[in-house]
């Protein structure tokens, strides 16, 4: 296979990805327009969900895990008496019931799911089960379970009733966590089943849905100086770490991966961090005792 082709571009994307295609397939679309050899996303949403994916292209993809790490907040849906085998309105209903909770019991009953909660993701996901993807095993009717996982919830409410069928939420979170799984989960903890109906990502880590650019002006301004000009600076992806400075003589060790001096204030040993110079990063690392022991390293 020859190398990838395209222009070494560095930075962030916004999207503010419709419903109705995958984040795979946005990337692909912003690649392109953008006529970069490399990107990647910092956290997938479902098809049918809008709202941010963060776009990392060039030397910003070294810096996702970070975004991915870091809390995100969700506006949602949840229509209550009917559980889908998907969870979400794509899939078919396989459970009904006619209580309908009142909205204090509604409130009441999301305590359970605020703080240090462990979740059991959806069928239809992304998670992988001796190698395959859940969703594969799923659409093949194989029986499987899938284990519970830690997630943190900073926050869920209740933020509208508009009738007795559907309640609206909002849900900040940290990393994994599934919207469609506190969806069933909280249709089963008020005894009348739920599933979400729909979804937005409102903001995840430094990123905004308001300040995300939509796919069709993605079209109209591909291969264009303005579509450039909608970038964000790859350190964007790194605002949940302190910053460091790097002296000139530093930029080779630390680009060579080696230990090297920096200038920090109010770091403890250990901190993790990034090395800048003149505002533009050089690398990611851990401090200790006055020098930055690199774990990725940046070529801008």
């Amino acid at each position: 296979m020859g190398k990838r082709k395209g222009r070494d571009i560095s930075g962030w994307l916004i999207v503010d990805k419709p419903a109705g295609i995958t984040s795979t397939a946005v990337v692909n679309k912003v690649r392109w327009a953008l006529d970069a050899k490399k990107a990647g996303h910092a956290g997938t949403l479902d098809p049918e969900a809008t709202g941010v994916l963060a776009v990392a292209l060039g030397e910003a993809t070294k810096t996702v895990p970070f975004v991915t790490d870091s809390l995100k907040a969700y506006a949602f849906m949840v229509k209550l008496g009917e559980a889908t085998n998907t969870d979400d309105a794509e899939g078919e209903v396989i459970a009904r019931s006619d209580t309908r909770p009142s909205d204090d019991a509604i409130k009441a009953a999301l305590g359970a799911f605020v703080g240090d909660i462990m979740q059991v993701p959806p069928k239809f996901s992304a998670v992988k089960i001796d190698g395959e993807r859940a969703y594969k095993l799923a659409r093949d009717d194989e029986e499987f379970e899938i284990a519970a996982r830690p997630l943190w919830v900073e926050e869920l409410v209740m933020t509208d009733r508009p009738d007795a069928d559907r309640v609206a939420l909002e849900m900040t979170c940290g990393k994994g966590g599934y919207v469609r799984a506190i969806a069933r989960d909280l249709g089963a903890a008020l005894g009348c089943y739920g599933h979400v109906q729909w979804l937005r990502r409102v903001w995840s880590g430094p990123f905004r849905a308001e300040e995300g650019i939509t796919l069709d002006e993605i079209d109209r301004l591909a291969r264009s100086p303005e579509l450039d000009a909608r970038l964000l600076p790859t350190e964007v992806g790194l605002a949940d770490l302190p910053e460091v400075r790097c002296p000139p003589e530093s930029i080779a060790k630390l680009r060579n991966g080696n230990p090297a001096m920096v200038f920090a204030h109010g770091l403890e040993y250990g901190d993790e961090c990034w090395a800048s110079f003149e505002g533009q990063p050089v690398a990611v690392g851990s401090y200790r005792g006055g020098e930055l022991h690199p774990s990725r390293v940046f070529n801008l």
